[in-house]
């Protein structure tokens, strides 16, 4: 047989080979490998409320707040201390947040609710109360009653997956409002309400979190002076609100 001839079969058998290749044999793109950050910053606590018992700490949150005779937990956080990572080269990122949280099983429903009376003070820019969703530093959320640049009291949502957004919403002329975040285990939502009645949407997002997750308060202070959050009728029931509008 020439040579020529043993090249064409080689070259044929080569080519049905690959046409009868099966499907499944395609070769897939790579996945990248699992990075996602730890919680080096969360240490176990016992910090026991009327109706929730927080069981972990962010950033040693647990020494900045205690319980008072009437069942409300007054959290004092220092100057400088705020949760944000900043998506311009990190520039303002700022991860020192001190929150007390505890574990929801994430495969089921939950609801926490929790009235707040944060400390705004003429120098206090950004002081808050929040309610905090948190899996790990780079993926959370914080819902907060905050005092912007122009010394107004407002609701602020912050949604961080790798970086944080940063959203002003409703300006309302209250010391305190009652917070809520609900999931059914595929949404999460997160609203307000000034009498515990009426609530209010402020955002709506697929749940994306990992089974296991924490839920928790937090008092911030990212400028001056400090910043003592009374936070009262903390509520976490594993149960979700019914209508995600109306946030009942």
């Amino acid at each position: 047989m020439k040579r020529s001839s043993i090249y064409n079969v080689i070259i044929g058998m080569s080519i049905a080979l690959i046409a009868c290749r099966p499907q499944s044999q395609e070769i897939q793109p790579e996945v990248a490998s699992d990075d996602t950050p730890s919680r080096n910053n969360v240490t176990e606590c016992m910090v026991a409320t009327q109706d929730v018992t927080f069981t972990h700490a962010l950033n040693n949150a647990d020494k900045y707040a205690k319980v008072l005779d009437n069942g409300t937990l007054e959290f004092k956080c220092p100057e400088g201390l705020d949760f944000f990572i900043d998506p311009n080269e990190g520039k303002l990122t700022n991860t020192t947040l001190p929150a007390l949280l505890t574990k929801v099983d994430n495969t089921k429903p939950f609801t926490l609710t929790a009235k707040v009376t944060p400390e705004f003070t003429p120098e206090g820019l950004y002081n808050a109360a929040d309610l905090l969703v948190y899996a790990n530093d780079s993926l959370w959320q914080k819902l907060c009653f905050e005092q912007d640049e122009y010394g107004m009291h407002r609701i602020v949502s912050v949604r961080t997956k790798g970086t944080s957004d940063d959203n002003n919403h409703d300006k309302l002329d209250v010391p305190s409002v009652f917070l809520k975040i609900s999931s059914d285990t595929h949404t999460i939502a997160s609203y307000y309400s000034i009498d515990n009645n009426e609530w209010h949407m402020v955002r709506l997002y697929e749940n994306y979190y990992p089974d296991s997750l924490l839920v928790g308060v937090s008092s911030q202070c990212p400028k001056r002076g400090s910043c003592t959050s009374l936070i009262e009728d903390i509520t976490l029931n594993v149960d979700n609100v019914k209508d995600f509008r109306m946030g009942k």
